[in-house]
């Protein structure tokens, strides 16, 4: 096993014997790190103030207080634990490897060094392009307020707020559109409650208001959204689907994920919490959390696996998680993200693998030289917004 597998390894080990207060055997007994290295690693992930400034995660890890509170109760919801788990596993993995690759420059030896020529990749920010009824183009950016009748936005999400008052016409139902550009992303929340995490390069078209106790249908035009599905209960047993062009997803009140891009060939939902039923020409299919059906539009077959969920929707917390992803596969994320054009200089880079997580507000300079040190690649260039691997 190649060392970097192993402190992948390691890390989730150590993440899982923190969360569960236990002794972190596995570093003790490590032959990676010396002594005080494993003293700094331990210092720093029981520090507090470490866990929340590196993973912006203080909404689901506040204080050692709270977390003692957290942990006093007799059963600790599992979806939590994915995130307090994530958090941990990130900080030990970006400790350990800066250590370790610090104190092992040689293993890099063979790497290039990198070409940067009038670099101007950024990290994706919260924008979006609403597209009203009438046609009427808004763009949505942080800090930017806009209010109309039945909607706002702060810039970083957008609300529409359903008035009982309204009376709505069945027979001229509004709809609008939000589209997410490459190098954005952005969180809607719909009249009906419901709240959807939009990841770049997606776009979504939806009622501005839903007709009650009638279907809630929105429609997933293309890319990546995380559903939170205001419950059936709440609006007169009415269901919940998104549709695209490849299939239905109808639930009555859960969370899930669906990634449905234009240039993949397979649609996947994730269920989170909860139950759904995807639909696709004859084809009929429940899941249950952990599970993710995998639609193969070519040939409209339908499979269903146990998936770690964590590593699907990581990305709605603003960490990339690749669990054993091909070099092409993790380009094609990191494209999106960083809105660049990516080549490889030899084709047979793109079937090299890795395990990591990163976080998503890293430059895409250290994304790579994190991949080069790692000897994912041996190294690579920057001119302006095209990245080329070695």
């Amino acid at each position: 096993m190649l060392n970097f597998n192993k402190i992948i390894l390691l890390s989730k080990q150590v993440a899982s014997s923190l969360l569960k207060d236990e002794k972190v055997k596995a570093l003790e007994s490590s032959e990676l790190f010396s002594d005080q290295e494993k003293k700094e690693i331990i210092n720093r992930l029981t520090k507090e103030s470490e866990v929340t400034s590196r993973l912006h995660l203080k909404s689901k890890i506040d204080s050692k207080a709270d977390w003692k509170k957290l942990q006093s109760h007799l059963v600790m919801p599992r979806k939590t634990y994915y995130w307090q788990y994530a958090a941990a596993a990130v900080v030990a993995l970006g400790l350990m490897t800066t250590i370790y690759f610090s104190q092992n420059n040689d293993l890099n030896r063979n790497n290039i060094s990198p070409i940067i020529v009038d670099n101007q990749i950024e990290p994706g920010v919260d924008k979006a392009i609403l597209t009203l009824e009438s046609g009427e183009t808004i763009q949505l950016v942080k800090d930017v307020k806009y209010k109309a009748k039945n909607l706002q936005t702060n810039g970083e999400e957008l609300v529409y707020d359903e008035d009982a008052n309204t009376e709505i016409n069945p027979e001229a139902i509004a709809y609008n559109y939000l589209t997410i550009p490459r190098g954005g992303q952005f969180k809607i929340t719909l009249a009906d409650g419901t709240q959807v995490w939009l990841n770049s390069e997606s776009k979504i078209k939806y009622p501005i208001h839903f007709i009650p106790g009638e279907t809630r249908v929105v429609e997933l035009v293309y890319g990546e959204a995380y559903f939170d599905v205001s419950p059936s209960t709440k609006h007169h047993g009415a269901r919940f689907q998104v549709v695209n062009t490849a299939q239905t997803v109808e639930v009555l009140g859960t969370e899930f994920n669906i990634k449905a891009y234009k240039d993949e060939s397979s649609v996947y939902t994730t269920l989170v919490e909860g139950k759904v039923l995807v639909r696709s020409e004859g084809i009929v299919q429940n899941l249950i959390p952990n599970q993710q059906s995998k639609l193969q539009t070519s040939t409209n077959t339908l499979a269903v696996s146990q998936i770690d969920v964590y590593n699907e929707i990581a990305w709605k917390e603003g960490v990339f998680n690749f669990e054993d992803k091909s070099l092409k596969d993790i380009m094609t994320v990191l494209s999106r993200w960083y809105d660049i054009d990516a080549t490889f200089e030899t084709k047979s880079l793109e079937t090299q693998r890795f395990n990591g997580a990163l976080k998503k507000n890293y430059s895409i300079e250290t994304i790579l030289s994190i991949l080069q040190k790692a000897n994912i690649i041996n190294g690579f260039e920057i001119h302006k917004k095209s990245v080329i691997i070695k």
